[in-house]
């Protein structure tokens, strides 16, 4: 898994990380389902934004979930997951921008990209992923060639920066063509009015990508000698930071601007979430995990905490090769470090490493407020829910 936005599941609480998990597997099966078992790979947290944006603004309803078989990476366990328009829009960008990145790394040589076989065989992998973007991209009625020329010209781009050159210059195609996605997911809600700005919230976000990678690629760049925006416009981390920030701010402003029909977990990945990754980024905060929690919080199965459930009969363990399958996948989406699990073995339930931890930026606020992601941050809450009724800020 890849992309900026990463939030840690304890943050998320039960009803925003199941609704999370439901997109993040309904883009997973959306492309298996369209172009085939390898396009999963493809899969990102960052794609998975588009689908969570479609949901938000659609009227309520079942139809865009459907129930899900058993997956390794679930623990072998249905789920309600995401589908329709808006996965596949997902799926369609996450295609086009990975069949990009390949091509970028295929030209600067990267790694084993450098041998002549391997280059071929990955820009024939590219083509394939760009030409299936395009065609799901078509489906749900969004032209892919927006993204496509957006990769082109950042080639030019960089080719032509330099000292002096703005930031802002370099950061601009990424800029266009996550504004195309995000305003596109008001046209597939019905929500026309949202397209404005969305495009601005997705300009916005496509900037920060943009920058977060740089920031968190300067000192790998470096003892490379690979190609930087920081470092060839000779921009300083100060102003970098700078830049991210005003882009946070313009986006909850953006999104104060559009209508949903349920925002939460949208609001709470791309104002909140979307903080933690920029502070991530520029080591200026983390998600710091305390050997006790804090507040009204108490673990389950801890002293004044809810009890654990029943644990299931010995007789359901798994064996050895489907236990290290289910191991696999609950190691690869972060589920033994965040949140609760099933043992892969002994389906015994576990608690992950950061359990009984804390987040810096929550306090006190809030373990039980729905209507924010159950953590309301340091700034309180502007989604104008008024939902709570524990006494938090929000």
């Amino acid at each position: 898994m890849f992309g900026i936005v990463r939030p840690c599941r304890h943050r998320l609480g039960e009803t925003l990380k199941s609704q999370w998990m439901a997109h993040l597997c309904g883009l997973c099966l959306a492309l298996r389902k369209d172009h085939g078992q390898f396009a999963r790979v493809v899969t990102n947290y960052d794609g998975l934004l588009i689908s969570v944006l479609t949901e938000a603004q659609a009227e309520r309803g079942g139809a865009g979930r459907r129930t899900a078989g058993p997956c390794p990476l679930r623990g072998m366990r249905t789920a309600s997951v995401a589908h329709g328009e808006g996965a596949r829009l997902a799926a369609a960008v996450s295609l086009v921008l990975a069949s990009a990145k390949v091509r970028d790394h295929v030209a600067d040589g990267d790694g084993l990209l450098a041998r002549r076989p391997v280059a071929l065989a990955a820009r024939r992998v590219a083509a394939s992923w760009g030409a299936a973007g395009a065609r799901t991209g078509s489906v749900v009625g969004f032209d892919t060639a927006v993204l496509v020329d957006a990769v082109d010209r950042q080639l030019g781009i960089e080719a032509l920066a330099g000292p002096g050159t703005p930031l802002l210059t370099v950061t601009e195609p990424t800029e266009t063509a996550t504004a195309a996605a995000f305003a596109h997911t008001a046209v597939l809600a019905g929500r026309p009015g949202n397209a404005d700005p969305l495009a601005e919230a997705g300009r916005l976000f496509g900037r920060l990508a943009h920058l977060l990678d740089a920031v968190e690629d300067r000192e790998t760049d470096a003892a490379s000698g690979a190609w930087n925006p920081l470092t060839a416009t000779g921009t300083s981390l100060a102003e970098a930071r700078r830049l991210a920030d005003d882009a946070l701010h313009g986006i909850r402003l953006a999104l104060r601007e559009a209508s949903f029909s349920d925002g939460r977990l949208a609001h709470r990945l791309l104002v909140h979430e979307l903080r933690t990754s920029v502070d991530r980024a520029f080591g200026t905060a983390s998600c710091a995990h305390g050997s006790a929690p804090s507040g009204p919080y108490a673990p389950p199965g801890g002293p004044g905490g809810p009890p654990l459930p029943p644990q299931p009969p010995r007789r359901d363990r798994r064996g050895l090769l489907a236990g290290c399958l289910v191991w696999a996948g609950l190691a690869c989406t972060c589920q033994m470090c965040c949140g609760a699990y099933e043992d892969p073995w002994s389906r015994e339930r576990r608690e992950g490493l950061c359990a009984n931890a804390d987040c810096s930026g929550c306090g006190d606020c809030c373990s039980c407020c729905e209507c924010c992601g159950n953590c309301c941050g340091d700034d309180g809450c502007d989604c104008g829910c008024d939902g709570c009724d524990c006494g938090c800020s929000c």
